[in-house]
């Protein structure tokens, strides 16, 4: 429990009802929680707070939470804060949107609060290793491709430019790149990117691979079908 006063979660939600419900449930569980109810203000706690976690509704009035997800990614104090949705939409184009945006995790209401507490830990479990990318082997700096990656700072550079990745996105270019041509399976990659306690979209990964490829160069991650994918240097 004292590990978890440490975590501090913003949820994001313009209906009252389930902030009080969700956050009643998060703060019982020894979390610190902030709450926010649109876009706009969840921006502004959330440059304040520095939040672990991002609980984050999609349909919300003055800004939905997919471009809230798109600016605070923009956000250098907050690239590894963890963002995952929580809304009613389940539609698969809803889904990739939120993932395109940068979200971690998509999780569809009605939820039970024992179900959301487990996904919550899940997540958070995530956070903690993400100082040090199960991936990165022994050198936090590799240069390959005409890239620079730095896995410490979670920073990309391509042809002296920083390139701008989502943590989802940093984390599967960090394992693609530490054993190039190496096949890594789609079950490989779910269980070192996302953990095998989080269940995502079948179609996750993909949505991540094309937009690593629009900002790394096609060529680089060949699909093996049927099989998964590798990195070619």
């Amino acid at each position: 429990m004292s590990d978890r006063k440490n975590k501090k979660i913003l949820l994001v939600d313009d209906e009252v009802d389930i902030l009080e419900f969700v956050s009643y449930n998060l703060s019982k569980e020894g979390y610190e929680v902030t709450t926010a109810t649109n876009g706009k203000e969840a921006i502004q706690k959330a440059k304040e707070t520095k939040p672990h976690l991002i609980i984050l509704d999609v349909m919300m009035p003055e800004m939905d939470g997919i471009e809230t997800c798109s600016q605070i990614r923009e956000i250098d104090d907050l690239h590894n804060t963890i963002i995952a949705f929580l809304t009613a939409r389940g539609e698969d184009y809803s889904q990739i949107a939120g993932f395109e945006a940068g979200g971690d995790d998509y999780i569809t209401k009605p939820i039970k609060p024992k179900v959301l507490i487990s996904r919550v830990k899940a997540l958070l479990k995530r956070y903690k290793s993400g100082d040090s990318n199960s991936s990165s082997g022994d050198n936090n700096v590799i240069e390959i491709a005409g890239l620079t990656i730095d896995r410490e700072k979670y920073i990309v550079i391509k042809n002296d430019e920083e390139l701008v990745l989502p943590r989802k996105e940093f984390e599967l270019l960090s394992l693609l790149t530490s054993k190039t041509n190496k096949v890594f399976t789609r079950d490989e990659i779910y269980n070192k990117v996302w953990g095998d306690d989080i269940i995502v979209g079948d179609r996750t990964i993909d949505v991540h691979i094309r937009k690593l490829r629009e900002k790394i160069g096609n060529e680089l991650i060949k699909t093996i079908k049927g099989v998964g994918y590798k990195f070619v240097d």
